[in-house]
């Protein structure tokens, strides 16, 4: 109910004498009081009614009239045909300059019948907001069930707006219309501002007003429209929030659950129980490829959510991401060793995931081995490089630092002397020396490593060492690369 509403109204027969440019104000609620300073018992929004009673020529009515208007009533009524047969002019001219609605209440009209009038708008007023709320809600439950994607694009309908959910991060999780995404970098700037401890926020996006609910810990509901949220927008908006907060929830409980059930699923696979996995889940068909990755938790859990969007069987096993399919359709992920088995079928699953996994090992962070490829580079390709190399360097460093502060020749011999099978005058020949200078550099070689390299076992050790120095700045001097 407005003040326009309540003139409107014949059968109260009110007369508007000033303020007749602000009758859209609504009224909250009907107030009668005839005390001089009434507004300690009022609210704003009211309507308050006086007969003027106390009025008298020595009233101070500018005072008067600016306190109501500080407390923000709607309007004034004065009770004409009692102790005042029209309405003071000087209260007139007040209301007039101070911008307080006036209206004559004619003597016919008792202050009962506007209060009646007002309560009656009320009720109806708070019923069809309860009604019109409730049948959102019902809308957006139902529209829950399909997803929160649909739960955004019925928003957007009931608050003729444009709504996103947002992770915190900024990404876009669903949006109402599509349109509505080229408005997340100017929000971004809004959100950050946003305390972790805020549940709700309000502002003003160019011409557009804003809403924002945060929704848990990791999502954020923001709506916006042309004119601001009005009472049923407002928890319109609230039960949409509600309702994404446990479809959200509801979803993340049952992504746990799908991947419990593929763990699950990928052990009975491994332990060669193939039929009763089967029944579990859909298998890829034979012959199936093996797929791993290792590396830090983080990285395969990025790596899982990437790989879930895609016709893949895939799941987690103790500090491994494993990925079944009928061919090699996975890619290397950022962050993580991956390692490809040979093709198989079920029967050998647990034989293809241990080539999957030797082959991870021998990958770098962000790369992808095959097995076949680890087989075809001999007994190096089984090594883990980080670990290899940290091992050669190990072995070979006395040597390696005599090179770099002597004549720098000893690296350079071991490898002739080893690549000649420990002949020497092959050896002492290829080198351009003498076979006793050889033998001398040796001796030096295994004084240096406290190694015998009369046997054949350290010997082939200093020969993988020397194959595993593939970087220049681990070689002194002018030393030759090593692999044959």
């Amino acid at each position: 109910m407005t003040l326009g509403g309540l003139v409107r109204e014949r059968a109260l027969g009110l007369r508007v004498v000033a303020g007749h440019d602000l009758l859209d104000r609504p009224v909250g609620w009907v107030h009668v009081s005839e005390l001089d300073d009434p507004t300690p018992f009022l609210e704003g929004g009211e309507l308050l009614l006086t007969t003027g009673l106390r009025v008298d020529a020595d009233t101070d009515f500018p005072t008067f009239v600016a306190r109501l208007v500080t407390r923000g009533i709607a309007g004034l009524g004065f009770g004409t045909g009692l102790g005042h047969d029209t309405v003071p002019s000087p209260l007139v001219k007040a209301a007039d300059e101070a911008g307080l609605p006036l209206l004559d209440v004619p003597r016919r009209t008792p202050f009962i019948a506007i209060s009646k009038a007002v309560s009656a708008a009320v009720a109806a007023d708070a019923y069809a907001t309860v009604t019109a709320t409730n049948a959102a809600q019902r809308e957006l439950t139902t529209a829950a069930l399909s997803g929160p994607e649909r739960v955004v694009r019925r928003l957007s309908r009931l608050l003729e707006g444009w709504v996103l959910l947002l992770e915190r991060s900024g990404a876009v999780l669903a949006a109402a219309p599509a349109a509505a995404t080229n408005r997340v970098t100017a929000l971004s700037a809004e959100l950050d501002r946003l305390g972790r401890g805020v549940a709700s926020a309000g502002f003003t996006l160019g011409e557009d007003h804003v809403a924002v609910h945060v929704l848990g810990n990791r999502s954020v509901l923001v709506a916006g429209r042309a004119a601001p949220l009005d009472r049923v927008g407002q928890q319109v908006l609230a039960a949409a929030a509600s309702v994404l907060t446990l479809t959200i929830a509801r979803a993340g409980d049952l992504d746990t659950a799908r991947r419990r059930l593929r763990g699950a699923v990928l052990r009975l696979l491994v332990a060669g129980h193939r039929d009763l996995a089967a029944d579990l889940l859909p298998l890829p068909d034979e012959p199936v490829v093996v797929q791993v990755f290792t590396g830090q938790a983080e990285h395969r859990a990025r790596g899982l959510e990437l790989l879930e969007g895609r016709e893949v069987f895939c799941a987690e096993l103790d500090d491994q991401l494993v990925v079944v399919t009928s061919g090699e359709t996975a890619e290397a992920v950022t962050g993580l060793r991956g390692g490809v088995s040979g093709p198989v079928g079920y029967r050998d699953f647990d034989h293809a995931h241990r080539q999957a996994v030797q082959a991870a090992e021998s990958a770098h962070a962000g790369g992808l081995v095959r097995f076949g490829d680890v087989v075809g580079a001999g007994m190096l390709g089984l090594l883990r490089p980080e670990a290899a190399h940290a091992y050669a360097l190990s072995l070979l460093a006395p040597v390696i630092e005599h090179d770099r502060n002597g004549r720098g020749d000893l690296i350079v011999s071991l490898t002739e002397w080893l690549r000649r099978h420990g002949q020497w005058d092959p050896a002492a020949a290829r080198l351009g020396v003498h076979r006793h200078t050889l033998r001398n550099r040796i001796g030096r070689i295994a004084e240096l490593t406290g190694r015998d390299l009369d046997s054949p076992g350290t010997r082939a050790e200093f020969w993988f060492a020397l194959q595993l120095l593939d970087d220049p700045a681990d070689r002194p001097g002018d030393m030759p690369e090593t692999r044959p």
